[in-house]
């Protein structure tokens, strides 16, 4: 009973007039940036963060929680009418998305991409009201040895379930403690890596480093690969509407096994994109050898099973953002910086000391991805006419707007420096096949790594033993260690069990 009270309560904060007009503002942007390939939510949010300074905390995460939610509904628009995916999860889309709309089925495509949405959506809103709380009270019990504990999870799932090269993603993190060590140190309070440069004793601010990763370095790219949007015309119909129902009827299974897909995955980082081929995969293979065959070509299951699981993930995310102080996605990642820049401390603590923020922002959800559906489905092909503006013209009024965030944070030039330098770094980690997210991960937690670390060496008098106490810390350092690991022993013991077998050579 106290969940339902408590999302009463949120309801009736996130649904005052001021409160549900920033949440529409934050759909439409959302969306315009999910549209537009290489912005997203996480450099859409990192962008208005400054603005938030002005707003109260529950309004200002309404706008960026909000903001998230549209970026998810849009990123398929940019997928089926344009074949460029706007996000890494919205590349599974593609595959039968576009083909569809090349068919003219183009609205259709659009529809049952929404709905899908909208299914995912609901079920990790449901993960994120009840089982948010149960987490949260659990992560009560926790001291600095088990949130270093979880800290070491985090980042091992990162090096052993996210990207190709475990390799990449651990340089990639590396360099992400590097960047976040810059400054003063925490316990001793000396400075450290700023090589005599007095701009460096502030270290680097996440959101400079958000926006330039992740917008100038795909801007950067996107220059260099001369890209063209060249799409389908689209027309939502209502006979694509109805056609969608029946289709949802038919498929109903598909639908809850993404959500459900994406909702787990959503729990562990970068799980979106996972996510979606993982469901893609699921839903293919369930298929009887008719429909399988028209997988590729545009079949309907082809776009439920991604698009549930990447908004199922993308819901579900939160939940370790708001109860352990771990994001589960780079855009939750952003939102927690933005959580601590208003004076608020993500974790458990959160939902006893300021219960109208967390119920608030909970509620929002359920608020912010109702409305979402309903404008993606009336304005789709207002908001995929945002491609067709000319890239000449698109480029430099992003780079504009980057500037402008950039410089927001601190009212400093030399952010607007940090920024080019971050967006040569994300150009260098696309061409390189790196990926980002771990890099942006370690940027964000590491002082919080580090201070967990250090205080736990502190209590225990320089002994690393107090990382393997149970009943909390040490099963969470031994799944690190498994997850972290698994990449180097998952091909020896296929080898393994391959000579085991009768008959192996």
């Amino acid at each position: 009973m106290d969940i339902l009270t408590n999302l009463l309560l949120g309801l009736k904060v996130a649904g005052e007039p001021y409160n549900l007009m920033v949440a529409a503002a934050g759909l439409i942007l959302g969306v315009i940036v999910g549209v537009l390939p290489g912005l997203g939510g996480a450099n859409g949010c990192a962008i208005l963060i400054p603005v938030t300074f002005v707003m109260p905390p529950v309004a200002a995460v309404i706008l960026l929680s909000s903001l998230y939610w549209g970026s998810l509904y849009g990123g398929c628009i940019c997928s089926i009418l344009f074949n460029i995916p706007g996000e890494p999860w919205a590349v599974a889309t593609t595959f039968d998305g576009y083909p569809m709309a090349k068919k003219g089925q183009a609205g259709r495509a659009l529809s049952a991409a929404f709905f899908a949405h909208f299914c995912g959506a609901v079920v990790g809103t449901i993960a994120l009201t009840f089982f948010a709380p149960v987490l949260a009270a659990f992560a009560l019990r926790f001291g600095p040895p088990e949130v270093f504990g979880v800290m070491l999870l985090t980042f091992s799932a990162f090096v052993g379930l996210v990207g190709k090269s475990p390799i990449k993603t651990l340089v990639a993190t590396a360099f992400g403690f590097i960047l976040a060590a810059v400054g003063i140190d925490i316990v001793s309070g000396e400075l450290r890596l700023t090589f005599g440069l007095t701009p460096l004793m502030g270290g680097f601010n996440f959101i400079v480093a958000v926006i330039g990763l992740f917008g100038i370095g795909e801007i950067l790219l996107t220059v260099e690969e001369g890209l063209k949007f060249e799409g389908v015309k689209v027309r939502m119909r209502w006979s694509d509407i109805t056609s969608t129902f029946k289709d949802m009827g038919r498929y109903w299974k598909i639908l809850v096994l993404g959500s459900f897909v994406g909702v787990w995955m959503g729990f562990k980082p970068g799980g979106a994109t996972p996510a979606s081929f993982m469901a893609y995969g699921f839903a293919k293979e369930g298929m009887s050898a008719e429909d399988k065959a028209q997988f590729g070509q545009g079949h309907i299951a082809g776009i439920f099973a991604p698009e549930a699981a990447a908004h199922g993930a993308g819901t579900s995310a939160m939940i370790p953002m708001i109860t352990l102080g771990i994001p589960g996605s780079p855009t939750a990642a952003v939102i927690l910086g933005g959580l601590m820049i208003w004076g608020l401390q993500p974790g458990p603590m959160l939902f006893v000391d300021k219960p109208d923020f967390v119920w608030g922002l909970i509620a929002s959800t359920w608020y912010g991805n109702i409305i979402g559906l309903f404008m993606v489905l009336a304005f789709a092909p207002a908001f995929a006419a945002v491609l067709r503006v000319p890239f000449a013209i698109l480029m430099p009024l992003l780079i504009f707007i980057c500037a402008i965030g950039a410089y927001a944070v601190n009212n400093r030039m030399i952010d607007i420096w940090y920024m080019m330098m971050f967006g040569v770094i994300g150009w260098a980690f696309k061409k390189l096949d790196y990926n980002m997210a771990p890099m942006l991960l370690a940027l964000v937690l590491g002082d919080m790594a580090e201070s967990a670390m250090r205080q736990s060496l502190i209590m225990s008098q320089g002994s690393l033993l107090i990382f393997l106490q149970p009943p909390i810390t040490l099963p969470l350092v031994i799944a690190a260690a498994i997850i972290g690991s698994w990449p180097w022993v998952s091909p020896l013991w296929g080898r393994m069990r391959g000579q085991g077998k009768p008959g192996a050579k």
